[in-house]
């Protein structure tokens, strides 16, 4: 697997969410603006909830936008065993039940998913435990991390 194309997907990804919030706040705002939204009275407050709506609309807008520039300005390097797992790095663990999960680690846009051949890739951040747990290690390192109250072991299996 190669982390130079898991961005790519991921910048791909990203540009194809802010076209679809883009157009949704572009809805959000001409449903608000409506003539026909307009309160007739106190409790006609459909004109009230649009506008909210286009605010969050455009928050989201904003936010996939930071994300896509981040993305963008992240500068891949080679995995180099002296400093371990760091920003851009590409991860396979595996969990104590031998499941394995693919993990890119950047420096937003936590959560996104992309498929690369059939294998998913999920996006964290340093700033989750995980991410932050993952920092420095190397192949075959532990890491462990507290969820729900429950501790969680994964072993690094690849790092690239």
């Amino acid at each position: 697997m190669n982390k130079h194309a898991v961005l790519q997907l991921i910048l791909e990804k990203l540009n194809v969410d802010l076209e679809t919030a883009q157009r949704a706040a572009q809805t959000a705002y001409e449903t608000a603006t409506h003539e026909e939204n307009i309160a007739e009275n106190k409790y006609d407050t459909l004109g009230l909830e649009a506008s909210y709506l286009a605010a969050g609309q455009a928050k989201r807008v904003e936010e996939i936008r930071q994300s896509l520039a981040l993305c963008q300005n992240l500068q891949l390097r080679a995995y180099d065993d002296q400093r371990g797992i760091e920003l851009g790095a590409l991860v396979g663990l595996e969990d104590e039940n031998g499941r394995q999960q693919w993990l890119f680690l950047a420096p937003d846009a936590a959560g996104l998913k992309v498929d690369v051949v059939g294998q998913p890739v999920t996006v964290i951040t340093a700033r989750s435990p995980l991410g932050k747990n993952l920092l420095g290690k190397r192949i075959d390192d532990e890491v462990e991390i507290l969820v729900a109250g429950a501790q969680q072991h994964f072993t690094v299996t690849e790092a690239r």
